[in-house]
């Protein structure tokens, strides 16, 4: 038998160890594929969800965004401004300066306000007729009345409140506080999202996706009806033992293909959520199942009334996904845009109010009971507020530049109301607080410096202000 030497190549000790020392790690590995593959990837590469240090002591574990999608009144809501009525019928006085509308009927004349207002709780916090439940929280309550924003219509101010940016392209705010944290758990996602009703969020996965990062922090939607989450039940035919040895099998082929393309975040995340599908088959359903709560809760949240079950049944979710370790949950209420009340806005924040006034109390109200509220930051409002200006004559239009938005627990001070807009509710003039400065208090609530939470793309560090936003922490209890 004759040997070919033309391609030997010469075996020297340190290429033996080398060629050996690769086959001992392929039988290390082989070794642990059978094992339980959560086990396997925690030490073969640390999780980028794994919990992180925070910079300073944390007042929030978890956040619940509760997003009223198309702009509430705030001159109807958390803002009374006597002065509408005295201006009713009259075109807005000059001193108060202009701006640009989204419809442009900057010069309508001034519409009032019919709500009755009255001051609720130890702290006096003024709240409207239209939300009687969460008034019985107003103590719970720290009502920002000097938010701003740069988006003028639905698509921009959306985007911004989410992101930061009127444009596509930046994380969500959860998208950095998962990636800034990490999560709390291994069996259900860090991120969910949940939407309301038939419509569909103006931009849809835009609000809540990871942008330049890896798209492993992005945030996972909750479907309407059927299976809380899409994809997750194996066919009736596939027992679990066979998807588990699927599931490793694909995992050395996942693996071994991604180590050629490791700036693929896609392809991470796949890897990572297929294994987390696996986990969520076995406690998605039990942490989504309504059933388990009792006949009180379920009216608690308004479950028993056909206007406020929709959203009732959202923020109970939330509740239990929190209490499990979820890290952000964002709900919409009025997804399509259903707050914006080009005209009859009577009817329409009659309705909208309806059917989350409840909710949104029973949340606080269980939240507190179960003592979750401490370390649970929940944060009201929408992409914008309304015009003191009338619209078709019984409408409101679009307003950017002063609006209210709400936090309670998660190391809040309470039953105050902070910063101010100008008498008839159009401008932000005292501890204005743009979309930015928002974004960095949420982050500073969570333990999280947001001057320090960076991250690189393209060779420049990335914030979630952009550089232009400051932590508003007059709002943190003492």
């Amino acid at each position: 038998m004759s040997i070919d030497n033309s391609n030997r190549e010469t075996m020297s000790r340190r290429r033996m160890l080398l060629h050996s020392g690769s086959g001992f790690g392929a039988m290390a590995l082989a070794g642990m594929l059978p094992q339980d593959n959560a086990e396997a990837a925690k030490r073969s590469a640390p999780s980028p969800l794994a919990a992180k240090l925070t910079n300073h002591p944390a007042k929030a574990k978890s956040v619940i965004f509760l997003f009223m999608d198309g702009g509430p009144s705030h001159l109807d809501t958390f803002d009374p401004k006597p002065a509408l009525e005295k201006l009713a019928g009259k075109p807005i006085p000059e001193s108060f300066g202009r701006v640009i509308t989204a419809m442009g009927e900057y010069d309508s004349p001034i519409l009032p306000s019919p709500r009755k207002w009255k001051q609720h709780g130890e702290s006096g916090l003024w709240v409207s007729d239209w939300l009687p439940h969460t008034a019985e929280m107003a103590d719970e309550l720290a009502v920002i009345r000097s938010c701003w924003t740069n988006g003028i219509n639905h698509s921009g101010g959306i985007c911004q409140m989410n992101t930061g940016s009127q444009f596509a392209g930046r994380p969500s705010l959860g998208s950095w506080v998962t990636y800034g944290l990490g999560t709390e758990n291994e069996n259900l996602p860090a991120f969910v999202v949940m939407q309301e009703g038939k419509g569909r969020v103006i931009n849809g996965a835009r609000n809540w996706g990871a942008g330049f990062m890896p798209a492993i922090y992005q945030g996972t939607t909750m479907q309407k009806t059927g299976q809380p989450f899409e994809n997750l039940s194996p066919p009736d035919h596939v027992a679990s033992d066979q998807q588990r040895r699927e599931l490793d099998f694909l995992a050395q082929l996942n693996q071994r293909h991604a180590a050629e393309r490791q700036d693929n975040t896609d392809l991470e995340a796949r890897i990572r959520s297929f294994e987390l599908a696996f986990q969520m088959q076995s406690h998605a359903p039990e942490a989504v199942d309504l059933s388990q709560e009792s006949a009180d809760t379920h009216r608690l949240y308004g479950l028993d009334d056909d206007a406020t079950a929709p959203y009732g049944r959202n923020l109970l979710m939330a509740r239990r996904l929190v209490e499990r370790g979820v890290r952000f949950v964002q709900c919409y209420h009025g997804a399509g845009s259903k707050w914006d009340a080009h005209d009859n806005i009577e009817d329409n924040h009659t309705r909208m109010c309806r059917g989350m006034d409840l909710p949104v109390a029973g949340l606080l109200k269980d939240l507190k009971q179960r003592g979750l509220l401490e370390q649970t930051l929940v944060v009201w409002g929408g992409e914008f507020g309304r015009t003191p200006m009338s619209e078709k004559g019984d409408g409101r239009d679009h307003n950017p530049t002063g609006f209210t938005m709400w936090m309670a627990g998660g190391g809040v001070q309470g039953g105050q109301a902070y910063g101010t807009t100008d008498e008839v509710g159009l401008h932000a003039v005292e501890d204005r607080l743009h979309v930015h400065d928002i974004h960095s208090t949420v982050l500073h609530l969570m333990g999280v410096d947001h001057r320090k939470l960076v991250y690189m793309h393209k060779g420049r560090p990335e914030r979630i202000d952009q550089n232009e936003g400051r932590a508003y922490t007059e709002i943190v209890a003492s």
